[in-house]
């Protein structure tokens, strides 16, 4: 073999055995991360895993003569490198919140719970018409804010001579955050009913979707709390309790989830130490707590873009290539901390259903035709909650069910106004509660 060969084979062994050492300390890196939950900023993992390299570096050039005992170090440092990116926060680390709205004021309303939350009004803007029980929405996260869609569908709602009320739950949006331990599903359903106190109009109706449908069945189930309910309009629920949460089953027709092109923009992704952060996450294998990164930091590095294919999830597959621009940068904002702190209690908590059947107030369900929720999440609701009046199954339509495209938000709507007014329903009572085994077999 010649010389120039021979030198190239070793050259090439030496360098994959550099870059199995430079990975070995990066795993290392990680499992010490995960094993302190990312204590110090993942300073104190990096620390460790620095002197594990350096050790082995020292044990590797003992019989070597300068320089080549250096060489050795050369892996350590770059792993050094690499993992320090996780350690060092490239965003501020106290909150920043979005500038105003151009179109709506923002109020700040502090609570009888201690959250101090931001609020938005918009007063019937058809003339001679007000509705005389206010509508209060609940969008859904669970922490993240209004996106400019959803407001724009408050406002239609507003034209149709309804006073309108939203706010961001606790941590979310231009709220005020908690710390971390307070996020749970009972906080948000005490939020809801010292809203509803603070309003000071009596009982609201309130119109919950995906994860604010979750905190409105389950205000449904509480008696202190549905006191203060009117009438109730739960809208693509997520799971209600711990057994739910554990069914598993079909959702809807097919979404865009897989056909549509990925979403562009900035990602905190792509940056290592959210990346870290946010993954390890993901995967249970640290807290919402985490000392890695703190609640605010990570809202401020979470983008519109780090939701992937969960945006196109919430549209039909039809809609694969004209999903609209939900939010605009300036104004979108999503904890995923504490998000995933609240979905853990839901998954953490007993059946709500016994309390649920006891339900008096007045409700509607909205199903959507190409739902990404599991159907049983929604059905289960139908099932142990007597008082739900009727069931509207949206055709044509994903999660967001108010998208903006063609006349969707005049449908959702026109289904909303008429259950507040008790008028007929727009679309067939379906399914019904006789009706879901049949609506489970048929994967509707």
């Amino acid at each position: 073999m010649p010389t120039s060969a021979i030198r190239l084979v070793r050259f090439t062994g030496r360098l994959l055995l550099a870059l199995a050492a430079v990975a070995s300390l990066v795993v290392v890196f990680l499992g010490l991360i995960v094993l302190t939950d990312g204590a110090g900023s993942g300073l104190g993992a990096w620390l460790a895993t620095l002197g594990v390299g350096t050790v082995l570096a020292l044990w590797r050039g003992r019989r070597r003569t300068w320089p080549a005992r250096l060489m050795p170090f050369l892996p350590v440092a770059v792993a050094a490198a690499l993992t320090a990116s996780v350690c060092i926060p490239t965003v501020p680390t106290d909150r920043r919140y979005p500038p105003a709205l151009p179109f709506v004021a923002t109020q700040h309303w502090s609570l009888a719970t201690g959250s101090r939350v931001a609020v938005y009004h918009y007063p019937s803007a058809r003339p001679g018409i007000r509705h005389p029980v206010p509508l209060v929405y609940l969008n859904g996260g669970p922490v993240r804010g209004i996106s400019v869609l959803d407001h724009r569908f408050l406002r239609l709602l507003a034209r149709q001579g309804y006073d309108v009320y939203a706010y961001e739950q606790a941590g979310g949006g231009r709220s005020d955050l908690l710390p971390m331990s307070r996020y749970t599903i009972s906080r948000s359903v005490r939020d809801l009913a010292a809203f509803v106190d603070r309003l000071g109009k009596g009982k609201a109706d309130i119109l919950g979707f995906s994860s604010g449908g979750v905190v409105l069945t389950r205000a449904l189930a509480d008696p202190r709390v549905a006191a203060r309910l009117h009438r109730a309009i739960v809208a693509e629920p997520g799971p209600m309790d711990g057994p739910t949460a554990r069914i598993t089953g079909h959702k809807g027709r097919e979404s865009a989830r897989s056909l549509a092109p990925a979403m562009t923009g900035p990602r905190s992704t792509h940056t290592p130490r959210y990346a870290a952060a946010f993954g390890l996450m993901r995967l249970g294998l640290l807290t919402p707590d985490t000392g890695l990164i703190g609640q605010a930091e990570g809202a401020n590095a979470f983008k519109a873009a780090d939701l992937g294919s969960d945006t196109a999830s919430a549209y039909c597959a039809r809609d694969a290539h004209r999903i609209p621009v939900e939010d605009t940068a300036q104004n979108f904002t999503f904890s995923p901390a504490a998000s995933m702190r609240i979905q853990q209690t839901v998954r953490d908590s007993p059946s709500i259903a016994p309390e649920l059947r006891r339900s008096q107030t007045p409700a509607m369900l909205m199903i959507a035709e190409c739902s990404s929720q599991v159907r049983q999440w929604a059905t289960a609701v139908l099932a142990h909650d007597p008082a739900i009046q009727r069931t509207q199954y949206m055709p044509g339509v994903g999660h967001h069910m108010w998208n903006g495209l063609d006349d969707n938000n005049d449908r959702a709507a026109a289904v909303i106004t008429a259950f507040l007014q008790d008028k007929p329903a727009p679309l067939t009572n379906y399914p019904t509660r006789d009706e879901i085994p049949a609506f489970l077999r048929d994967r509707k």
